[in-house]
């Protein structure tokens, strides 16, 4: 395959949060009239919500490499980050609706946005449109030198915690991403006190974790599991809803008594909602096929993801059940961002 991977209205929260049958119509209503493709398009333009070196960076790349020329006889990675996901979706929102243009975005785009910002530049259910989930990875809870040697499982650091207050902090690559959100309901659940310390991003979260400025940190497990390994930190839990193949020797949060805090960090492919059926099908199909490939589920591996397809209609029931999910969580903990 001859391909190419190159670097590259405001409104009220009344009208952006809306209940998820809306996003389901999409795939419900009547199908759009059809229209004939050519074998294959010149250039398929993939924007992505992470910078260059990032995990959703990594996600686009993996999988742009290996879609059928079929579809595509070129791919370019166009990176667009910042404010959570919103300048790419702005991108996406300008470009045309014909279906050569994906948006690559963590899935709090759809799922969590909504409920965080006050005014959006974009509505998830009237600029979106769900192509197919991509990868998916559990959320790790760590500790670090910061913390006694001897505290060693979840129990002994909420323990810990309650005992030093004054201490008892916990970092998140940002307000509002999905490690704040399972802090915020971890703590709250335990009954315990703390403070939260926002990062820009995972990097200098790490650092201060291993340096010791830091008592806990919660980031996606394939950025915690080699300082795990080394015994740097100590990843007390991970958050899928059984133990993680990449950590078998941590106990999972539902394990240890918090069922209800299963959740993973997803990354999914949108087009525009103006995309036609046809379109989204004809994408959707290819992306299946290359993130079902043996290479993109190697790369993934790497970082502590597991590749995750679906159809089209899949991710918006998803969406839509996340976002009932996620409402009462950022309402109950009184989050939110400017």
């Amino acid at each position: 395959m001859k391909q190419a991977i190159e670097p590259a209205r405001p409104m009220s929260r009344r009208a952006v949060i809306r209940t998820g049958a809306i996003l389901l119509s999409a795939w419900t209503a009547a199908p759009f009239a059809r229209r004939a493709h050519a074998a294959g398009r010149e250039l398929l333009h993939i924007l992505c919500s992470g910078p260059a070196g990032s995990i959703p960076d990594m996600v686009a790349r993996a999988i742009g490499e290996h879609l059928p020329e079929s579809l595509a006889e070129r791919v370019l990675v166009d990176n667009r980050p910042g404010a959570a996901g919103q300048i790419s979706v702005r991108a996406l929102k300008a470009a045309p609706a014909d279906g050569s243009t994906l948006l690559l975005a963590q899935g709090a785009v759809a799922t969590v946005n909504p409920f965080l910002y006050a005014a959006l530049g974009y509505d998830p259910v009237l600029d979106l449109r769900p192509v197919s989930l991509a990868s998916e990875m559990s959320l790790a809870v760590a500790i670090g030198p910061g913390v006694p040697a001897n505290v060693s499982t979840l129990s002994d650091f909420i323990s810990w915690m309650r005992q030093h207050p004054a201490e008892a902090n916990a970092g998140s690559p940002g307000i509002g991403t999905l490690p704040h959100l399972l802090e915020a309901m971890l703590f709250r659940e335990e009954g315990v006190a703390w403070q939260h310390i926002a990062y820009a991003g995972g990097p200098p979260a790490v650092t201060d974790l291993l340096g010791g400025r830091l008592a806990a940190l919660v980031l996606p497990e394939g950025l915690l599991r080699q300082h795990h390994v080394t015994g740097r930190l100590r990843v007390l839990a991970t958050s899928g809803p059984t133990r993680s193949a990449y950590l078998p020797d941590v106990p999972s949060l539902a394990e240890q008594g918090h069922p209800k805090l299963v959740v993973k960090e997803w990354f999914g492919f949108f087009a525009s909602q103006r995309t036609s059926r046809a379109d989204i099908e004809t994408v959707a199909s290819a992306l299946q096929r290359a993130i079902a490939s043996t290479e993109v589920a190697t790369i993934f591996a790497q970082s502590g993801m597991t590749p995750a397809s679906s159809t089209p209609a899949a991710l918006a029931a998803r969406i839509a059940s996340e976002q009932q999910y996620w409402q009462p969580v950022l309402r109950a903990n009184g989050i939110h961002a400017d």
